[in-house]
């Protein structure tokens, strides 16, 4: 079983839509150092100049030496909370959507990662709450999106569920930037090329290349999704593996041999008027 820990800001949405995400560097200054005068100031005073920074900011000043680093280490620090609470819509801070992220930092990087408005169908669009993807009921439609941004190393996890019926075909998995997110018909339309891996959650299948490679989980009589239940997908890049969970069991690895490629999360639907939440979680602990 593995659970999950993580840590954007509204004004990154647009350029994170084609990026992919890569290690940071080290601290630029020695571990007891600081960045001259600014290093030496008050937790205080930096706190305050701190709280009207966006997430990028932030991430980069956490780099700059080890007292600014220490300072911005508290993910629950009003630093963060005055940025959520300038960044994150109200529903998604009251709501259940990022119940399963403790910390401020966590929720704000969430967004970061969140369904992209910019990279999907045109059928559908992300509502204001910044997580949640609405289909419209367009017929003879199959619709997907893609996260703002892949990974091509580390392990990630996200959670993702459906709010209202799946039709015929829903499919949650990864795709390359080239998979297409819209086509004609009611289709798998994740896994029906050689650039995306899918678990249409209908017919418990998975499915790659056009091909069905099974059944998933691999056991007798597996249960059928139930709408609003939490879907968790765990992307190992040094692996090159894609497993699920589901209530906290661990389903078991669904795709291994994945390529050395920017992969990103992704969802396609074709019920009008569904809905699909994803919320990002950050690097999966194992336990």
């Amino acid at each position: 079983m593995s659970g999950a820990a993580g840590g954007g800001s509204s004004s990154l949405g647009a350029a994170a839509g084609a990026s992919c995400s890569s290690a940071g560097p080290p601290y630029t200054a020695a571990s007891g150092g600081g960045a001259g005068v600014a290093g030496r100031l008050p937790a205080r005073v930096l706190e305050l100049i701190f709280s009207y920074l966006e997430l990028a900011d932030l991430t980069r000043c956490a780099l700059v030496c080890w007292h600014w680093n220490t300072i911005l280490a508290d993910e629950n620090s009003e630093v963060w909370r005055s940025l959520a609470a300038r960044t994150l819509s109200e529903e998604a801070l009251r709501s259940d959507i990022l119940c399963n992220l403790p910390s401020y930092k966590g929720k704000l990087k969430s967004l970061q990662h969140a369904l992209s408005s910019h990279d999907c169908s045109r059928n559908v669009y992300v509502k204001k709450n910044g997580f949640t993807l609405h289909r419209n009921p367009i017929a003879q439609s199959t619709d997907g999106a893609r996260g703002k941004i892949g990974f091509s190393e580390g392990r990630h996890a996200w959670e993702i569920w459906w709010e209202g019926p799946l039709g015929t075909v829903a499919v949650i998995g990864i795709a390359t930037k080239r998979a297409s997110m819209q086509c004609q018909g009611y289709v798998a339309l994740l896994g029906s090329d050689d650039q995306s891996w899918g678990w249409n959650l209908v017919d418990n299948n998975l499915l790659h290349n056009g091909e069905v490679n099974g059944n998933f989980p691999q056991c007798n009589n597996a249960p059928k999704y139930q709408i609003g239940e939490r879907i968790r997908v765990i992307l190992d890049m040094d692996d090159k593996t894609l497993a699920f969970e589901r209530g906290f069991e661990f389903l078991g690895v669904a795709f291994r041999g994945l390529p050395k490629a920017c992969l990103f999360p992704a969802v396609s639907a074709v019920y009008g008027n569904t809905e699909v939440t994803m919320v990002y979680l950050g690097k999966p602990l194992d336990g």
